[in-house]
């Protein structure tokens, strides 16, 4: 390899390397079941790199025998903004809970494949466990 070809091989790899939006590779990446919420129903969360953050978007729904329902909250976004703190702990950003149309501040710890996740607005708050189903 000539040394130009290996220099711009160099600066291209470590551009990508350094490109905050290659969360890819990060364990919260990937599709997580919720438990059932109070109407009884599962959904499955995709969880993506957004930027340098990691956002939320609900696929779909099931009721607890596991046929797919249908809901206007399929295709939107969960949450967002939420940044790696190291250690398995996700936070910041905003959490929507669709059941009561508010944000609130998300709280999530990685182990393993399960996501705990917690939300509170104000000094109520909620808490599920999600399981990975896909990475």
């Amino acid at each position: 390899m000539r040394a130009l070809d290996q220099k711009l091989f160099l600066a291209v790899l470590f551009a990508a390397v350094s490109i905050p939006g290659l969360a890819l590779a990060d364990p919260i990446v990937g599709v997580w079941k919720t438990e059932p919420d109070r109407k009884k129903l599962i959904s499955h969360i995709k969880i993506s790199a957004c930027g340098d953050k990691f956002c939320g978007e609900i696929l779909s729904a099931y009721d607890t025998s596991g046929k797919e329902v249908q809901t206007p909250n399929i295709g939107k976004q969960l949450f967002w903004d939420v940044a790696s703190e190291g250690n398995g702990k996700y936070g910041g950003g905003d959490f929507w809970v669709p059941m009561i149309n508010v944000d609130v501040a998300p709280q999530m710890t990685l182990n393993g494949n399960s996501l705990s996740v917690r939300g509170c607005e104000h000094v109520v708050c909620a808490h599920q466990t999600w399981t990975r189903i896909t990475p």
